[in-house]
């Protein structure tokens, strides 16, 4: 089986409470595990940046499926493409909702966790988001 991988940015047409987000990880993680699709995801202040991987297929249909959900707008593909092994290994769905104090607190990544997920400095380098999650995978050991 060959592996891909799908980051996307989106953002929310109306800002997710906590209890929502918790709702939408089971769901999430739930519907990912019977597909075998891995990955995290990362919200802050109303945008979502998500990596899915595994067989191309499957991840493409779930990103078909969340292209469609009314939840979001404006559904930016930032990198895509096969991959040799899983980053997230494990995780039907890592999570991280990230706030303004624990942006500050990371000097080193303050300026990149506060670009806009959807503007140019992040699509004309679609790397950049594959660093921001692997970079929080890791702080989640």
């Amino acid at each position: 089986m060959s592996l891909f991988h799908l980051v996307y940015a989106s953002s929310a047409t109306e800002p997710f409470s906590r209890e929502h987000l918790l709702a939408l990880l089971e769901i999430s993680r739930r519907n990912n595990a019977k597909v075998d699709i891995t990955g995290m995801l990362l919200y802050r202040d109303g945008n979502f940046m998500q990596v899915l991987e595994g067989e191309e297929a499957a991840v493409r249909g779930v990103h078909v499926k969340i292209a469609r959900d009314p939840r979001h707008r404006g559904l930016l593909t930032l990198l895509e493409g096969p991959i040799e092994s899983r980053s997230f290994a494990g995780w039907r769905m890592g999570f991280r909702e990230l706030n303004r104090r624990e942006l500050e607190s990371n000097p080193g990544y303050t300026e990149f966790l506060n670009d806009d997920w959807l503007s140019p400095k992040m699509t004309e380098n679609p790397g950049r988001a594959m660093r921001l999650l692997e970079t929080f995978r890791q702080s989640m050991r």
